[in-house]
């Protein structure tokens, strides 16, 4: 996926800022992932709460099984040393003790990690009712409809956060989210404008901008310059990334080569600028700086399908049939649903 999709993703994501809830979804996910291994796998749960590092809040838990706070410290160390399943009953008892809105939303960050989803949702439509000034779980449980497919059911939920707060900028870029995926344009634009008024930052500009690119339409240059004139640290690439889209996307090739040279100064191991890049030269018939450009993609990242894809590309209009497949293959083997490689290997092999 290139720089331009990852964009076009980004644009599409169902939640703008991350509170403490989604943080800690994040950070368990992470820990997860890089280690935290169980050092026995076969003990039993109550083993488990009874050997370090959770002995001593097991001990505490058990003097006082009335305190909710003792419940969630355990919960977040069982959480941070990836024994999930075991943290959902202590974020369960916390939740039931306290009825504290906070906990009701870690509770359900832990029953989206071990795939609960009809009991975060059931917590979620609990804390809606229990909690009607708290946008979160409506937020929360429209990501959920969304992501199982229920637009109409996401809608609800992030209009009616709108309703009642109409400037909560979160609830209108997620709006704007859900009506791209629906493929409303006009809608998705109008939200997320809204959302840029009220809260003018990257996240909701870059998504707003990619908008008015497929409509070939100027606003998109002034909210990226916006965006490029507030970085004055010079650091960022998205906003100059978006840029140079544009001016591809409106016919300005040497507009569009400045920006993403810019990109390529500010961050040299921006693949996906080198690849804009070469495609631009490839389109030109420039094939040999074109193939010079893609080849820096992958020396950059040999991980990159696109860069390889492209060499491929240059190859085949080269009639180097044979660097061409070799170099399709690459892409496949690095990306195996990239069917357009695969459809390239079998022409050039039957050909």
């Amino acid at each position: 996926m290139n720089f331009r999709s990852k964009l076009k993703c980004l644009s599409e994501s169902s939640s703008l800022l991350q509170n403490i809830t989604l943080a800690s979804v994040l950070l368990v996910y992470l820990m997860s992932m890089t280690g935290c291994k169980e050092k026995d796998p076969s003990a039993k749960p109550v083993q488990v709460l009874e050997r370090p590092p959770f002995k001593t809040i097991t001990d505490s838990i058990r003097k006082y099984p009335g305190v909710p706070g003792m419940y969630m410290e355990r919960a977040m160390r069982l959480s941070q040393n990836n024994k999930l399943d075991l943290a959902t009953a202590d974020f369960k008892k916390a939740w039931e003790l306290s009825g504290d809105e906070n906990i009701a939303l870690e509770y359900v960050s832990n029953l989206l990690l071990v795939n609960n989803v009809n009991e975060a949702m059931k917590v979620l439509k609990d804390g809606v009712s229990k909690f009607p000034g708290n946008p979160e779980f409506n937020r929360r449980l429209g990501e959920i409809y969304a992501e199982s497919g229920n637009m109409e059911g996401a809608l609800k939920e992030f209009n009616k956060i709108i309703d009642t707060d109409p400037e909560n900028f979160e609830a209108w870029y997620d709006k704007g989210s859900l009506l791209t995926k629906l493929r409303d344009t006009t809608g998705a634009i109008e939200a997320y404008e809204k959302s840029f008024a009220l809260q003018p930052i990257n996240h909701t500009g870059i998504a707003l901008a990619n908008l008015f690119i497929g409509r070939k339409d100027a606003k998109a240059l002034k909210i990226v310059n916006y965006l490029i004139a507030r970085d004055t640290a010079n650091l960022q690439t998205d906003a100059i990334f978006t840029k140079g889209v544009y001016y591809t996307e409106t016919g300005k090739k040497d507009l569009a080569l400045q920006q993403f040279e810019e990109c390529i100064k500010r961050d040299w191991k921006l693949t996906d600028a080198y690849i804009e890049k070469g495609i631009i030269f490839y389109e030109q018939k420039k094939l040999d700086t074109a193939l010079a450009t893609f080849n820096m993609s992958v020396t950059v990242s040999n991980t990159n399908a696109d860069g390889y894809f492209w060499m491929g590309r240059c190859y085949e209009l080269m009639s180097e049939k044979t660097k061409a497949i070799e170099n399709y293959q690459r892409a496949l083997s690095l990306d195996n649903t990239f069917m357009e490689a695969a459809e390239r290997i079998k022409r050039l092999k039957n050909s």
